[in-house]
């Protein structure tokens, strides 16, 4: 990984997704997590503070040192034990059946074999267990996804890998994921980089 990957882009992401959109998005997201969660994309910690005190531990998934330094003082300060396991969403370390819930925010745009982490989330989740995400991805408007299509070479190579024209429902379900909920929304701010998908998948 290059030093701008591993040390400078978090702190950007860090801060680019810190508003109070963002957070809002986030404290939606996490209400009804309990028990064993794995966090994909862990980044700079921003969900920590939101984790609800049902959850008895989260298994941290994260590449960038940059991003775990940043984390360190948000774990500390949390009441629920956070412990990184791992770098790579698409090769978690982790038993079959083993999770209750995975969480992913602004992630599956960024994992360069997204079908092969969502392989490894089904593969970790025990049955019924849930995948909760909000991730931003491809518009439905047609002149907006065909910027995002333009734009996208740009954004991978500024932005660590991150892909702005993804269909998340359409991952997820082809992975084997039964879509439980699913909000789609536009952030403020331009639709290109804020289309979203929010919501909740389930492992059958």
């Amino acid at each position: 990984m290059s030093f701008y990957r591993d040390r400078v882009l978090p702190v950007i992401t860090d801060v680019a997704l810190s508003g109070k959109p963002n957070r809002e998005v986030r404290a939606r997201i996490v209400t009804d997590l309990q028990g064993e969660v794995v966090e994909i994309g862990f980044g700079s910690g921003r969900n920590v503070p939101f984790y609800p005190d049902a959850v008895t531990r989260v298994r941290a998934v994260e590449p960038a040192a940059g991003g775990r330094r940043i984390a360190a003082k948000r774990i500390a300060a949390s009441t629920v034990p956070v412990e990184f396991v791992g770098l790579d969403g698409a090769s978690l370390p982790l038993d079959d059946d083993s999770v209750d819930h995975v969480l992913t925010t602004w992630t599956l745009c960024t994992i360069p074999d997204v079908e092969r982490a969502l392989g490894e989330v089904v593969r970790v989740l025990r049955p019924g267990g849930t995948l909760r995400f909000a991730e931003h991805g491809r518009s439905p408007d047609p002149r907006v996804a065909r910027w995002q299509d333009r734009l996208n070479p740009v954004q991978k190579k500024v932005f660590g890998g991150c892909h702005l024209n993804r269909k998340i429902d359409d991952l997820l379900t082809t992975s084997g994921l039964h879509l439980t909920a699913l909000r789609n929304y536009a952030l403020p701010g331009p639709q290109v980089f804020g289309y979203m998908y929010e919501g909740v998948a389930a492992k059958p």
